[in-house]
Formats: C-alpha cells, sequence, structure tokens
C-alpha cells in the first residue's frame, strides 16, 4: 500500500503543481482563503450585530421611523389552496429567519453534547450548574422589582449573548486564557438550553390541538429519516419548513422549530472512512487511465464522469449536521442576526421622558438581573461547587477569570429582546426592556474589559516590583 501510494503521488505531482501554479486560481484561492477569514471571525460578527443596532437607534430617532415602521408592518404570506400564512416583515424577521439562527444554535448543542465539552457530564457539570444560577438570581432580581407589576419579564435578563460576549473576550486576547473560553462557551450553551426550555414552557400562546398534532406529525417523519439513515439535506429542510409552519400556527414560539430540526440532523457520514483511502487511491488511477493530455476538458467525458463521482463521495464524507453549520453559518451572523438587530433594536426616545424609562421596574430588574444577577448567579454558583469539592476550576482558569466570565455574562441581546418581545403586549413595557437590555450589555461589556485589563496591569506591576527587589 505504501508503495502504490508513494508511486500514485509522485506520478501526480506535476499535474497538482501545474494546477497550484496557476496565477489565477492562485490568487481565487487566496481571496476564498480571506473571506473565509473574515466571516469565521467572532468579533467582526458582533461589531456587525452592535453596527445594525446602534443604526436602528440612530434610524428610530429620524424621520426615517414613520416609514420604516410602516414597512415593518407591512403583511407578506404565502398561500397553498385553502392553507394561508400571512405575517408582517418584522415578524418574518422574529419568528422565521430567527429560526434559522435556533437551527445554527441547535447544531452546536449537538454537536457539543456529541463530541465536545458536554459530552463528559463531570466535566462540563461545573459551568452548567453556572448557568443555572446565572438564570435563577436574574429572573429573582426581575421579580423583586416588579412584584405584584409586570412579572412575566421575568426571563428577559436570564439569556447571554454568546457572540456578543466572545467577541468581547477575543479583543483581550491572551488576557483571557483559552481554558477560560472554553468554559464560558460551555457555559453559554447551557444558557441557550435553559432559554430555549423557558420560551417553549411560558412564552408561547394558547395552542391548537390541530396544529400541535400537525407539527408531532412533521417531527416524526423527521425521526423517520433519521432513523432511515438519510443522509441527504433536503429531506431534512423540507419537513423543517413543514414542522415550522405547523408550529407557527399551532401558537407554540415557532423558532424553536430549528432547535428540533437540528437535533434529527444526522451528525454521522453515511462513508466508511476507514476504507476512504483505499478507494480515493483506485479512483485516481482511474482518472489517470482515462485522462487524455490532446483532449479538450469538455470532451474530457469518462474523466469528468468519474471526477463527479469521486466529488459526490467526497461531499458525503461530511455530516449533514455540519454541511447545514456551513451553509447557514455566514448568513446567521451577517444576515439574520445584524437585520434581527435592526428591526428590534428601534428604540424610539424622541419626545420620550428617558428618566421615566430608566426608572421603570420593569428597566430596572431587566439592567439589574443582567449587571448584578448573572455575575452574582454564575460567580456564587461556582464558588459553593468548588469549595464543596464537587468540583475544581479548569487548569489555567482562575478565579480573577471567573469573575470576568459573570460579568460578561450579563450581556444579553438576541435572546433577552426576542424574550421582551414575546413577553409584553404594550410598546411601553417593550421600550423600556429593550433600554435596559442596550444599556446593560454596554455596560457589561465595559466593566468586564475594564476589569480584565485593570487586573492584568496590577498583576504585571507587583511582578515587576518583585524582579526589582530582588
Amino acid at each position: 500500500m505504501a508503495n502504490r501510494s508513494g508511486n500514485l503521488a509522485k506520478h501526480d505531482m506535476p499535474k497538482r503543481s501545474t494546477i497550484i501554479r496557476e496565477p489565477a486560481v492562485v490568487r481565487r484561492l487566496a481571496r476564498s482563503s480571506q473571506i473565509s477569514k473574515f466571516t469565521s471571525d467572532s468579533t467582526i460578527a458582533a461589531a456587525v450585530m452592535v453596527f445594525a443596532a446602534l443604526l436602528a437607534v440612530m434610524v428610530a430617532n429620524s424621520f426615517l421611523f414613520e416609514p420604516l415602521h410602516h414597512i415593518f408592518m407591512t403583511q407578506i404570506g404565502v398561500k397553498f389552496g385553502h392553507f394561508v400564512l400571512t405575517m408582517s416583515i418584522e415578524a418574518f424577521v422574529n419568528d422565521f429567519l430567527m429560526a434559522i439562527f435556533f437551527l445554527l444554535v441547535g447544531i452546536e448543542l449537538k454537536y457539543e453534547v456529541t463530541v465536545g465539552e458536554l459530552r463528559r457530564p463531570r466535566q462540563a457539570a461545573l459551568p452548567m450548574l453556572a448557568a443555572v444560577g446565572g438564570v435563577a438570581i436574574p429572573a429573582l432580581i426581575f421579580l423583586a422589582f416588579n412584584w405584584g407589576g409586570q412579572q412575566h419579564g421575568w426571563a428577559i435578563p436570564i439569556a447571554t449573548d454568546i457572540a456578543f460576549a466572545l467577541g468581547v473576550m477575543s479583543l483581550l486576547g491572551d488576557k483571557i486564557a483559552a481554558e477560560t473560553k472554553v468554559f464560558f462557551q460551555t457555559l453559554a450553551i447551557a444558557d441557550d438550553i435553559l432559554a430555549i426550555v423557558v420560551i417553549a414552557l411560558f412564552y408561547g400562546h394558547s395552542p391548537s390541538i390541530f396544529w400541535m398534532a400537525a407539527a408531532g406529525v412533521a417531527i416524526l417523519i423527521l425521526w423517520g429519516l433519521n432513523r432511515a439513515r438519510i443522509y441527504t439535506v433536503k429531506p431534512y429542510i423540507i419537513v423543517g419548513l413543514l414542522l415550522w409552519a405547523c408550529m407557527y400556527k399551532s401558537g407554540i414560539h415557532a423558532t424553536l422549530a430549528g432547535v428540533i430540526l437540528a437535533f434529527f440532523l444526522p451528525a454521522k457520514s453515511d462513508i466508511r472512512l476507514s476504507a476512504l483511502r483505499d478507494w480515493l487511491n483506485g479512483q485516481a488511477r482511474k482518472l489517470d487511465d482515462v485522462y487524455d493530455d490532446e483532449s479538450h476538458v469538455l470532451g474530457q467525458h469518462s474523466f469528468t464522469k468519474n471526477a463527479e463521482k469521486v466529488e459526490h463521495v467526497l461531499h458525503h464524507v461530511t455530516p449533514p449536521l455540519v454541511r447545514v453549520e456551513h451553509e447557514i453559518s455566514v448568513p446567521v451572523n451577517f444576515i439574520v442576526l445584524p437585520l434581527f438587530a435592526f428591526v428590534n433594536a428601534q428604540v424610539r426616545l424622541v419626545g420620550a421622558d428617558f428618566g421615566a424609562i430608566l426608572a421603570d421596574h420593569v428597566a430596572l430588574g431587566a439592567f439589574f438581573g443582567a449587571v448584578l444577577g448573572k455575575p452574582l448567579g454564575i460567580i456564587l454558583v461556582t464558588w459553593v461547587l468548588v469549595k464543596l469539592g464537587f468540583s475544581k476550576l479548569p487548569k489555567h482558569v482562575s478565579w480573577d477569570q471567573v469573575i470576568a466570565v459573570g460579568v460578561m455574562g450579563g450581556m444579553g441581546f438576541t435572546m433577552s429582546i426576542l424574550i421582551a418581545g414575546m413577553a409584553f403586549p404594550h410598546a411601553e413595557e417593550v421600550l423600556a426592556a429593550k433600554c435596559a437590555i442596550l444599556l446593560g450589555s454596554v455596560v457589561a461589556g465595559v466593566i468586564g474589559i475594564v476589569f480584565v485589563r485593570a487586573h492584568d496591569a496590577i498583576v504585571h506591576k507587583a511582578l515587576g516590583t518583585e524582579d526589582e527587589a530582588q
């Protein structure tokens, strides 16, 4: 086998080198690599969403507010026979496009459960239980401010926006240990699970039994596709769209269809990887046999037919779960979330009493729940579990970094705004909640950055003093 592979590689080398040296191909690959690097940068994705939110606030307080609001309220829909589904553009963003975001969240959850941190319960227990504290205490603080009032918004400060928080963390460079980022990511994933459960249980409408049953049938079809080991993505997407429509009609929040779809997408490949190398070697020899140096590529029918076969097989090496993630991650980060931020951060303060908004119990509960409750819950639960000997801090994760994680956990945006819109029917409460969410996210991010940089400066100064003393 070693000889065959060596001979094959040697024989093919001139052809590969010729392709690689082609200037146009090199330039195209370089551009593609740079674009891929740009779009996979969490800091850039977070910055785009922040820019969209800031732009929304500026637009909301300008002459463009009324015409934009009219556009957002414009009804769109589809009709198939007697089935009619209509919604406003704003609802389309919040209910349909955000279902794609939840699909990405679900894929990340399934990945972590399958091969990531959540596959080891003992290892994941500390950040996951810390997430429970980071959900419970913010909710209690909100209820304390709104007891006997707008209690239905208790879930607004419970969520952490992982895109924002990791984007801020990345600005700190090596001041945040890699293990701390893993700890925080696991905590944020558990936070997402809890937020999803809360939305499902507490923020749906009165359910329609018929459409719930139809959604159940769609879920059974997804289960059947998975059990039948169907590794083509299209059937899952078609049934997923059907599931979304049924859930939207049922009164259950339709974005949850994305999470359900993710958990039925196969995480395995239908290609036996152990046999792939030998098969590829055989196919390479076939391609070599049918290749004609004298013929134009359009006339290389046998060569292109065999090449298409190889391409098709290699495409299926990647599990459907990962294929879908690759397809939607960039649109979610650079279209769906910025569009969601722009539509939902329309905070109009013209003519409003800003002092009264900030003094509103909803705003106070949401702000202090996020800025105070999040770090308190995360840090306290982590400290108690470590002191009781239930778990240990991960290697290279110090208590100052746990504090930083707790503070940055207060950066709630996407989920918090989504829950605020579902919790309150009146614009006044939604405005107060959105103001508190935006302000709380900024304050949590600034405090987190200042704390980490200040602690790092103190440590370096102390080390410098010790060096001088020696």
